[in-house]
């Protein structure tokens, strides 16, 4: 935003290993663009925007890089940006939502879509108005930050003796935002299939992937994170304890689970996201997770027949009115 230059667009990011195959797109293509580090932010009350159209890619799980202050800095730029008028994709709306896992609770719940059974809480003294047959679920459970990202902060507890004590003797699992669902455990109808999450991009299908979990939390997409090559070196912050997830392109994904993730990407006014469901052994069809910072894998696009780094690119001039110069 320091800058005189009007661009056609404008990336808005915390982590750039995440964005280089969108920005190496970007280059390829000869697009008149701008990189706004979220880390080192400054805004003036007079600035104007520059840019044609920005995109936000900022994530929840930025303090697990020692960067958190991206995230409120994100917020108020986001929120001057369209106060200006700025066209901006992936907004202060959508990633408020990406900071809140208990409102991506909510919207599932009030759409009538399966969504994990959960309780909020802020505290460990809380913890005593609880007992096991005034929850919405049995034991083990799932607890999650609402500020999640990238598999932080999450653990399998047998118990409420067990999360208290966890919970006690790590008081760092209170950062940054100090609100903690826990939640039913999930297990999946097939462990060998493990979850399935879809991509969109405008709103519409882009593709589907089964990830198969491997006891790992961090399901991060992106290669930086979870590498294609088992000779390629991890770069990611919150490093699985388990063996690393799988991703396999998944073509059959059924139809009313593209369109309840449609529903969901409309509903919560994302620009470009994901959903993540599994099928429970109980036949249930349970989505638990909506994702604003959306982590391509061109592997998987390439599965169906393009690189959805250049489909991001093709969507971004569309919304900017602008076509590539080079």
């Amino acid at each position: 935003m320091s800058g005189t230059k009007r661009t056609d667009i404008a990336i808005l990011f915390e982590n750039a290993d995440w964005q280089t195959p969108l920005f190496e797109a970007l280059d390829r293509r000869g697009i008149d663009y701008q990189k706004i580090d979220l880390k080192v932010g400054f805004l003036r009350d007079d600035q104007v925007p520059k840019s044609r159209v920005y995109f936000n890619q900022a994530s929840p799980s930025a303090y697990v890089r020692g960067t958190g202050r991206a995230v409120p800095f994100a917020l108020e730029l986001l929120d001057y940006l369209e106060g200006k008028g700025a066209k901006v994709l992936n907004g202060v709306r959508a990633f408020r939502l990406e900071l809140s896992k208990n409102s991506q609770i909510r919207i599932m719940r009030d759409l009538g879509i399966d969504c994990p059974r959960s309780v909020v809480f802020n505290s460990v003294d809380s913890l005593d108005s609880l007992r096991e047959g005034t929850l919405p679920f049995s034991f083990p459970a799932i607890l999650k930050p609402n500020q999640g990202g990238s598999g932080a902060r999450m653990y399998r507890v047998d118990s409420l003796e067990q999360l208290r004590s966890l919970l006690d003797s790590n008081p760092e699992l209170w950062e940054p935002d100090p609100v903690m669902l826990l939640q039913e455990e999930l297990l999946p109808k097939d462990s060998r299939q493990g979850i399935v999450r879809i991509e969109y991009l405008g709103g519409k299908f882009l593709y589907a992937m089964r990830v198969v979990t491997n006891g790992a939390f961090n399901l991060c997409p992106s290669e930086t994170c979870n590498p294609v090559s088992d000779a390629a070196t991890q770069a990611c912050s919150v490093p699985s304890a388990a063996s690393p997830p799988e991703f396999f392109a998944f073509p059959e994904v059924p139809g009313e689970a593209v369109k309840i993730g449609e529903q969901l990407m409309n509903t919560a006014g994302l620009d470009v996201g994901a959903v993540e469901y599994l099928e429970t052994q109980d036949g249930r069809r349970v989505f638990y997770d909506i994702n604003a910072n959306s982590n391509l894998r061109k592997p998987i696009g390439e599965a169906f027949g393009f690189d959805p780094f250049e489909k991001v690119v093709d969507f971004l001039l569309a919304e900017a009115g602008a076509m590539p110069r080079g």
